[in-house]
């Protein structure tokens, strides 16, 4: 029997060496120059570090497509040392690839925590406190959510998640011996890698936000059936989806996100690895292509409506022209790194 070849694609061998290799080397540089005594350095290796998490990140979401290992074992490994370097690790692998294929697949953004009942349930204090610390650029959202993946499996009677507390629990008490033996070494660099997280969740929420303006459904579970919508072909799909390339003028910025921002190209093609995106996008849709809004007409959008979406069922609308983004309120809590 032949051996199967490590990667999935034969071009696949060089970018995917040098984006794992990167992510490694951002990660323990950036972690290395939290330690340093000057201040720049300190910075750099804050920004260095949020950059390979964001990276680590990315590469999840080309793991979970089983677009880089040609054994989708391999890519289950490697997808749980990335989920480590990017705190996502309370969750199972299977689950985020799980939630992630229903997004694909039903066309819609599946999830089973609501954020939005959520806090409309919440006392008023709560909901001005989170609406407060949003306006303030902190991703409270998102901080509830990767906190609810923690708590899930403890508050709740479903067999499936009382079933991972053992897990969790020693997951929970790795990360914090890790991190407490990281304070005992420098408290300013436990610090920083908060804010190097914190930058993390920001670059993807801001990225996630603009992708989409699928409809929402809360359904209990992984299983939960969508109501019957023929709307929902691969008509629909195109049509809300969106490119929020970092740059058009200079493509080779979109490798920041690892060319996630080719969007529609990536839902035409799911399997197309990252390093095909920009050539797939050119060859299918050209440079006038109206689903095609460059991240620096979402900024305005997402200044403005920060507090508004928080709440806010309502997506907005991309009409056309330069100005097409104006009232794009964008969306929250869709994040690929949260499995609920």
């Amino acid at each position: 029997m032949t051996a199967k070849p490590l990667y999935r694609y034969a071009d696949g061998r060089l970018p995917n060496t040098m984006a794992i290799l990167y992510t490694a080397l951002a990660y323990g540089g950036g972690l290395a120059l939290l330690f340093a005594g000057n201040g720049w350095l300190n910075a750099l290796g804050t920004l260095l570090l949020a950059h390979g998490m964001i990276i680590a990140a990315y590469l999840i979401h080309e793991f979970a497509h089983g677009a880089i290992f040609s054994v989708p074992k391999h890519n289950e490994w490697a997808g749980n040392v990335c989920s480590w370097l990017c705190g996502s690790c309370y969750a199972e692998f299977q689950d985020l690839r799980k939630k992630h294929m229903r997004h694909h697949v039903d066309r819609a953004d599946v999830i089973t925590f609501d954020s939005k009942a959520f806090l409309k349930a919440r006392p008023l204090w709560f909901q001005k406190l989170v609406l407060a610390l949003e306006w303030a650029y902190v991703p409270a959202v998102e901080l509830i959510m990767h906190f609810y993946v923690i708590a899930l499996p403890f508050i709740t009677d479903n067999d499936k998640h009382r079933a991972r507390r053992g897990k969790v629990a020693a997951v929970l008490a790795i990360r914090t011996l890790l991190f407490a033996g990281l304070a005992v070494l420098s408290l300013k660099a436990v610090l920083l890698y908060a804010v190097a997280w914190m930058i993390m969740l920001s670059v993807l929420r801001f990225a996630d936000a603009y992708q989409h303006t699928y409809e929402a459904f809360a359904v209990l579970e992984d299983g939960g059936k969508l109501p019957e919508d023929k709307r929902r072909d691969r008509s629909y799909e195109q049509q809300n989806t969106y490119s929020n390339v970092v740059s058009e003028r200079w493509p080779a910025l979109n490798l920041l996100l690892l060319n996630f921002s080719f969007h529609n190209a990536h839902h035409e093609k799911p399997v197309a690895p990252w390093y095909r995106l920009p050539k797939l996008h050119a060859e299918l849709y050209g440079s006038t292509y109206n689903q095609v809004i460059p991240m620096r007409k979402l900024l305005g959008s997402f200044h403005r409506y920060r507090v508004r979406r928080v709440l806010d069922d309502d997506y907005g609308v991309v009409s056309e022209g330069p100005n097409k983004a104006d009232n794009f309120y964008g969306a929250v809590g869709v994040s690929f790194l949260t499995a609920v």
